[in-house]
Parts: structure tokens; sequence; C-alpha cells
């Protein structure tokens, strides 16, 4: 049996990933009680409805988040989000909040999903969270856009320094058509190599962001 490694946070009504964002509302549709008034007797089912944001939870970003131009989730391939080839680059020991170019020497990171080890998951939830986050480089983005790459994930609170409005790492990541992970977690139970890794969104037309159940499977 392979092993399987969830890398995504739980969405839960009320759930506060970005503030700002609206949090998304969980609840029935149809009810257990409700629907016995529909089916036979002994027989219930439940419908639940779910309001939110793309940005919420761990989810993927697409090109048409940032680029007008870009592939939305419904256009975006699945061999960019599904049963890639991962590698884990841990830089938890880095001077400072910016992952720069450094971080990546010696990284094979072509055709590989890319996920950025940097320990801010365990300030989920907490108001620690939001500030002073962990986030790469216009550089390093550049790296791993020549480099194709073909996913970057983090378990951070953004790829960007929420404090540079320009958003170089989406711009670039983006624009060369590589999707983004944000919001990860649990990459401490993942080998630096072999896994493969999938983080596939719903085929949303006209959106660029959803969330995902992000999870690695471990090599036999």
């Amino acid at each position: 049996m392979a092993t399987l490694i969830d890398l995504s946070h739980t969405v839960e009504d009320g759930l506060v990933t970005y503030k700002g964002l609206p949090a998304p509302l969980v609840c029935d549709f149809l009810s257990f009680e409700a629907s016995h008034a529909v089916y036979a007797a002994g027989t219930e089912f439940a419908i639940q409805r779910v309001e939110l944001v793309g940005n919420t939870g761990t989810y993927v970003d697409s090109p048409f988040h940032r680029h007008r131009g870009g592939a939305d989730l419904a256009d975006l391939p699945l061999s960019s989000v599904a049963d890639l080839d991962g590698v884990v680059v841990d830089v938890r020991r880095r001077a400072g909040r910016a992952i720069d170019v450094g971080a990546f020497a010696g990284v094979a990171v072509t055709g590989r999903a890319v996920l950025v080890r940097t320990g801010w998951d365990t300030h989920w939830r907490t108001d620690r969270y939001f500030e002073g986050h962990p986030f790469l480089t216009r550089d390093a983005a550049g790296l791993l856009a020549t480099g194709g790459a073909a996913l970057v994930g983090i378990d951070s609170f953004n790829i960007d320094d929420t404090d540079d409005w320009s958003r170089p790492a989406h711009t670039i990541l983006l624009g060369a058509g590589i999707p983004i992970a944000e919001h990860m977690t649990n990459f401490g139970a993942l080998p630096e190599t072999g896994f493969r890794f999938t983080a596939a969104p719903v085929k949303v037309r006209g959106m660029g962001t959803f969330p995902v159940r992000a999870f690695a499977v471990l090599a036999r």
C-alpha cells in the first residue's frame, strides 16, 4: 500500500485564511431532518452549501489569478497540478524573512513540484500567522521560473511579501504558467525527494484560485 500524506489545512465555517477576505459559510441546503419530507421512510440525505472566496484554506493559484489572459482553473492542465515529482526545500534556518536564490542552490527543479518548507504553518489560526511571514524574493521566483518548475508550493501566509503590492513572485511564476499552492502544511512528514505530489482544484471556468486537497504519495 502506498503512503498518502495530507498537506492541506481543513476548511470549516468561519475560517479566516486572509484578513480582509470573507470567511467561508458552510451550512445545510437540505438537512437530514428536512429530507424526511422528500424520501421514503428510513431514508435520509443531507446536501450542504458552501459559500467562499477562492483564497480559502490551502489553495492553488492559476495564471488567471494574476494575468487576464492566463489559464483559469478550467484550462489549468492536470499535468501542472497532479502526479508531479516533488522536492522539499527546507529554509527554516534562513536568516530573515526573504527566501532568495541561494535556498535553491543545487536543487533540481525542472518539471517538479517545489515545496518550500518555512515552518510558518505552525502559526496557522493564530494572529502571528498574518504578520511577518516568509516569502520568495523576485530573484528566487525568477530562478524557479527559468528553471522550469512545474508548481511551487509554500507553507506560509503568502508566497510574496504582502507589503510589496507588485507581488513579484505571483507575477513571475503565474506569468510563466506555473501554478502556486499557498497555505500548505505538514511538509515535515515528507522526505526531501521520492514522492509524487497532487493539488488539483475544481475545474471552474472564470476563476483563478480555488481550495485543494493537496497530498503526496510516498514511493514504496
